[in-house]
């Protein structure tokens, strides 16, 4: 194993041992919210733009997931599934945007959106929580504290992510997004951004399934909705009954 190699899988880990110590709080509160707006009947959306969209798909229709979270899917949004890759960080920087596609989701007051952004700076994740919350959401944000801290807003009003949510999940991640440095790299490199933050979303999960779980086991309320892996046995015919009864809260299907 390389040097190199190491260093990643060190920085890693230690991020990992970081959130775990410095987060717990906060992610209990998060995932109280997650289990509460399940119980509820409530609606769950989450939103990364960049590579943050590879957290927000992660806790989406998968196996050990919840049934009722949805993918909140602005067309661009995602990087690198638009041509020219590059349009996807312009259109985070559109005013407009955030609303007008809130607007057309079946979000509604009481509902839960994750919003899920390395630098809580840009323009879309702030408008979307901002208005979000207007629109009587709850907003848990997850994002790196560090950037208020040393990097500019980018929105109008100088305001970031963490300044619009309810529950605010630090990923620790420095600015600049890299872990690792050599004398000839001119920029640093290995991030570990998308391990840590799927990380801190799959906990609220498993918090969350622990609450409902628990809640179902003294007799109050139903066992947790939660997909089983397409590649068991029974696992897609479980799949189906599972997206029927939660039909009204999923939009991921039809």
């Amino acid at each position: 194993m390389s040097d190199l190699v190491g260093r990643y899988f060190d920085a890693a880990i230690e991020h990992l041992r970081r959130v775990r110590s410095e987060e717990s709080e906060n992610i209990e509160a998060a995932a109280a919210l997650l289990a509460g707006a399940v119980t509820e009947g409530r609606r769950v959306f989450t939103f990364g733009s960049g590579h943050s969209s590879l957290a927000a798909q992660d806790v989406v229709y998968r196996a050990g997931g919840l049934v009722p979270v949805n993918l909140l899917d602005v067309p661009g949004m995602a990087g690198v599934t638009v041509m020219p890759a590059p349009l996807a960080s312009a259109l985070e920087r559109v005013s407009g945007l955030a609303t007008t596609t809130l607007d057309l989701t079946p979000a509604t007051a009481g509902d839960l959106l994750f919003v899920i952004s390395l630098s809580g700076r840009q323009v879309m994740p702030v408008e979307l929580a901002q208005y979000a919350r207007s629109r009587g959401l709850t907003v848990v944000g997850v994002t790196s504290l560090a950037y208020p801290a040393e990097v500019p807003s980018a929105h109008p009003s100088g305001t970031y992510l963490k300044d619009h949510c309810d529950v605010v999940l630090d990923n620790k991640i420095a600015v600049g997004d890299g872990e690792l440095t050599h004398p000839a790299a001119e920029t640093t490199f290995g991030p570990v951004s998308t391990i840590v933050t799927s990380a801190l979303m799959q906990a609220v999960v498993a918090s969350a399934v622990g609450r409902l779980a628990d809640a179902a086991a003294d007799g109050d309320g139903a066992a947790p909705p939660l997909f089983r892996s397409g590649n068991v046995p029974g696992g897609t015919e479980w799949n189906a009954k599972q997206m029927a009864d939660n039909a009204d809260r999923i939009f991921y299907t039809y």
